[in-house]
């Protein structure tokens, strides 16, 4: 994987490195632990958004997304009904699937049982997530974590959540730390990460 120096001196994931918006990105949210449970599902849903295009479409129509579903209260989208569904697809600041628009209302109801069971998507989630002592030279679009996880999921009851949507989840939000070997965004991610999962009450090695 490729770590490219920015024009402000910075070593960052070739990804990252441009346009403004990924560079952004990158080094703020990308791989910075998140146990908050509505951060957690709005990504989980813009993942499932996000099937079939770039990630750079769903990042910069985000704030609408947001506007759209509520800011990904969970329980206020968990209660959208078919007012909502056409209200969305009337939406052209979003996506404009309606498969995708039903299953995050689907996924908000998942969620809800599942904070039920477990106490919060954090608690779920957050011991999942896998810890190594250097930074990764390259990075797969799935493993065996991911795939696991997916399944779980599916079990569950929640839908676009395939193994590479989960991967890519769990490298936004912390569970994994894929910033590459010269970035020098790894550092930080790292401790950020560790110190959510510490918090969620995981025993970090």
């Amino acid at each position: 994987m490729e770590v490219i120096s920015g024009d402000d001196g910075i070593a960052r994931c070739g990804w990252g490195a441009s346009p403004d918006d990924y560079r952004a990105y990158h080094d703020d949210e990308w791989g910075v632990g998140v146990a908050d449970d509505r951060r957690l599902f709005e990504k989980i849903c813009l993942e499932g958004f996000q099937a079939g295009l770039s990630w750079l479409t769903i990042l910069r129509k985000r704030d609408n997304f947001r506007a759209g579903f509520a800011g990904f209260d969970i329980e206020q989208v968990a209660g959208f009904g078919e007012r909502d569904v056409e209200r969305l697809l009337g939406d052209a600041g979003i996506v404009r699937h309606q498969g995708k628009i039903r299953s995050t209302i689907n996924n908000a109801q998942r969620a809800i049982e599942v904070v039920d069971e477990h106490g919060s998507l954090a608690d779920f989630f957050w011991p999942h997530a896998v810890f190594v002592d250097l930074p990764v030279t390259s990075v797969p679009a799935t493993t065996e974590t991911s795939t696991a996880l997916s399944k779980q999921l599916k079990r569950l009851g929640w839908s676009f959540v395939g193994p590479t949507t989960i991967y890519a989840f769990m490298q936004a939000m912390g569970l994994v730390n894929d910033h590459v070997a010269g970035c020098e965004c790894w550092e930080s991610a790292e401790r950020s990460r560790r110190a959510v999962a510490r918090d969620v009450g995981i025993d970090v090695p």
